[in-house]
């Protein structure tokens, strides 16, 4: 059965309590689905110089932030890993000649277990996590979706955990206005997904407006085009879009070729 690859916008830890849409669109989405064999998580927090492959029996829940409510850290995400999926996702990465490699980290950092306990909150879908490569850019991330895209035809649902803008430091904690130049990017960034235009999209740096601005570094966007490589050129469809606190774009996509 094929699971349409996703990219998710994750926001803040806080996203679970304070009052974005997103979670419940990511639950939605989540309740419209059979149940998955496995996901492979790609998060823009777990970075390293090369694929590093996960598993665990059960994994950690890693609070990886500061300065938000207590209740946050008192969260868990219990879930288990799947070795047998990891030897899946490692063979297939070695037939595409990408070197990668089993990492025996336990935890699983925000941007997984966020949107894993909005969509599946019982945590018992076994996860496999992917790195993030912060030194390698666009194509690269496209290529080893592409390389694991067999396993979202065979029951694994594939998330890019990131964000469409990345500027903390334009963030309004007030609920400012939303910055002209954050709607910018994410508009253009939506209606290339919406033309399948890939190239232009692996080309973001160079043809996007305010790309800087909207991500001075660009490990939030890169699960982006993992989960496009995964789609194997099916048609993105928008789950969600909206700004919030002024520059934080919170979109999600399914990759199913359905029309938008």
């Amino acid at each position: 059965m094929f699971f349409a690859p996703l990219f998710l916008s994750h926001g803040g830890p806080d996203v679970l309590i304070n009052g974005s849409p997103a979670p419940a669109v990511w639950r939605a989405h989540a309740d419209s689905l059979p149940r998955p064999r496995a996901i492979l998580m790609m998060s823009a927090h777990y970075l390293a110089l090369q694929p590093l492959l996960g598993s665990s029996p059960r994994w950690g829940t890693v609070h990886d932030f500061g300065g938000f409510p207590r209740e946050l850290y008192k969260l868990q995400y219990p879930a288990a890993g799947d070795d047998k999926v990891l030897a899946e996702a490692m063979a297939l990465l070695a037939a595409a000649g990408i070197d990668a490699r089993h990492d025996g980290a336990e935890g699983l950092d925000h941007g997984a277990w966020v949107p894993l306990l909005a969509m599946y909150p019982q945590a018992d879908i076994p996860v496999i996590t992917l790195s993030t490569l912060p030194r390698q850019d666009a194509r690269a991330h496209y290529q080893l979706g592409l390389a694991l895209a067999q396993l979202a035809e065979q029951g694994v649902l594939i998330i890019g955990s990131g964000s469409m803008t990345h500027n903390l430091y334009e963030l309004s904690r007030a609920g400012g206005p939303e910055q002209p130049w954050a709607k910018a990017f994410a508009d253009w960034m939506a209606q290339r997904l919406l033309d399948n235009d890939i190239e232009a999209l692996l080309d973001w740096e160079a043809r996007v407006p305010f790309a800087k601005q909207n991500h001075p570094s660009d490990e939030h966007l890169l699960p982006l085009f993992f989960a496009l490589g995964a789609a194997k050129g099916k048609v993105g469809r928008s789950l969600h879009r909206g700004i919030e606190l002024g520059a934080l774009a919170m979109d999600a996509w399914a990759f199913d070729g359905a029309a938008a």
